[in-house]
């Protein structure tokens, strides 16, 4: 290959995603981190933390007999379609690679973020339900309806489409199924000690790379109903499975406890680590992680959120603030299998452990349960990345439905994004996850200022259900009785 060609790749490769990594991203996920900050808090004040007044009401409503139709999820469905996206490997990987570059207190501060991230959560689902449209015989909505409908900014919204498009389709994706491939090198070693071929040479990235596009091609082209069905049979199973695990390995480990619990505190706390090079820091990392895993006030959990059947939006809003107690239950798990165990102690010169994100938690998995340990959390990272493949597929879905009613534009959609998910099985795509790292930025920048301006509207649809559940009847929602307008599936 001629030098030319090299300073090309190169360019692409690594200067370009180098730039916007080190150059531009920094300050974009700074105003975001800011911006969502700021929307938690004055969300959870306003609403007089919704997120746990209203906890307890979110199983009443999952035991609802609610009759919909075959084109239509349950609260449910959509609940676990959305959880699908946000429990994923981030999860896992995610939070291994959090606590080995951040610091123990990592945890403590992606609980708080999770904390306040309910109340934004209840926000964008609730107005998500509000101004949703009719999809055929089922719904479809998101940011991009609200943003047009209860605000009036045509092209803002569409500019929110394609940056979720971009982000969830392409980016993300592409994440998911290269760190899913990766997963499998730990045993392409194990059976190939001898080999001289590097792994992402051999036949094992070509074959994940076909059986993952397949099962898109069986998902991405079939009803959107399926995705619900799919969602809810493997979530809750491999979900609980984890957590099952996580609670065992800290129980074998109890005596541990307290030094865990010190460790976190200390370190969440610690002078140094938060300002000692504060991008970098214990605080902003665990704030990041906190709000990157459990999606709230993003943008992205209201396209599922939309597609419920419900008798008030508010309904779906309570069911999607209980989505992030169940993803910050999982991140604890996480946090935990990596803290209780051996090879979170085992450091480098830098004082950081040797290992970090998955390799750290197949070893911690494997300290705990030996080869046991390190095949379930193989099949873990496996089913929760396949599980977001599904949900991040759906959000981009409703946002290609925002954009066009043309079966010819979602079925070259459909096309492209099972084609992206070959390609991340085979190629780290630098430029393309620096890129869906920039467009989330924009994308939850949109949301979350629109969510702030639309504070009122959210107050009356949560007082009128308030009202209602004090009554002891079944909340039912007129948007006529309110003064909302363009709320056509509720006149």
């Amino acid at each position: 290959m001629d030098s030319s060609n090299n300073t090309i790749l190169d360019l692409i490769d690594r200067k370009i995603p180098d730039f916007i990594s080190n150059d531009i991203i920094p300050y974009t996920d700074t105003m975001m981190i800011i911006l969502l900050i700021i929307c938690g808090f004055y969300y959870s004040f306003l609403t007089r933390f919704v997120q746990f007044r209203m906890l307890f009401l979110s199983f009443k409503i999952f035991r609802e007999n609610v009759t919909f139709s075959k084109e239509q999820l349950s609260p449910f469905q959509a609940l676990m379609v959305s959880t699908a996206s946000r429990v994923g490997i981030g999860n896992i990987a995610g939070i291994s690679f959090a606590l080995s570059s951040g610091g123990a207190g990592a945890l403590f501060w992606m609980w708080a973020m999770a904390f306040f991230g309910g109340a934004s959560a209840f926000v964008e689902s609730t107005l998500a339900q509000v101004y949703k449209s009719k999809d055929g015989g089922g719904y479809k909505g998101g940011p991009a309806f609200y943003i047009k409908k209860a605000l009036g900014f045509d092209k803002l919204a569409m500019f929110f489409a394609f940056a979720l498009i971009l982000t969830y389709a392409y980016g993300f994706n592409g994440l998911q199924s290269y760190t899913l491939t990766s997963s499998f090198e730990i045993y392409y070693k194990m059976f190939n000690p001898n080999s001289a071929l590097p792994y992402n040479e051999s036949s094992y990235p070509i074959v994940i790379g076909v059986i993952l596009s397949l099962f898109g091609i069986w998902m991405f082209f079939s009803h959107h109903t399926k995705i619900g069905k799919v969602s809810s049979l493997i979530v809750p199973f491999m979900a609980i499975a984890y957590i099952f695990l996580a609670l065992i390995a800290i129980l074998m480990n109890f005596e541990k406890f307290p030094l865990v619990f010190k460790v976190v505190f200390e370190n969440a706390f610690d002078f140094k680590a938060i300002f000692g090079g504060f991008a970098g820091s214990v605080l902003v990392i665990g704030i990041k992680r906190g709000l990157f895993s459990n999606e709230a006030g993003m943008g992205s959990a209201p396209n599922a959120a939309a597609a419920a059947f419900t008798t008030h939006p508010a309904k779906q809003g309570v069911i999607q603030a209980f989505s992030v107690l169940i993803d910050v239950i999982i991140c604890t798990s996480s946090g935990f299998l990596v803290l209780f165990s051996a090879a979170y102690f085992d450091l480098g010169e830098n004082g950081k452990p040797l290992l970090t994100a998955m390799p750290l938690m197949q070893e911690a998995m494997r300290g705990y349960y030996g080869s046991f340990g390190l095949h379930f959390v193989t099949i873990a990272i496996v089913l929760f990345a396949i599980t977001s493949l599904i949900g991040n597929y759906y959000y981009a879905q409703a946002n290609v439905k925002y954009l066009s009613e043309s079966k010819l534009a979602m079925n070259f959609f459909r096309i492209t994004a099972v084609a992206m998910i070959f390609i991340g099985t085979q190629i780290n795509l630098n430029l393309a996850w620096s890129l869906a790292d920039l467009t989330m930025a924009f994308m939850a920048t949109t949301n979350i200022i629109s969510l702030l301006l639309l504070g009122k509207i959210v107050l009356k649809v949560l007082d009128d259900f308030n009202i209602q559940v004090k009554s002891g009847i079944n909340p039912q929602f007129s948007a006529t009785k309110l003064g909302i307008k363009n709320a056509e599936c509720w006149d």
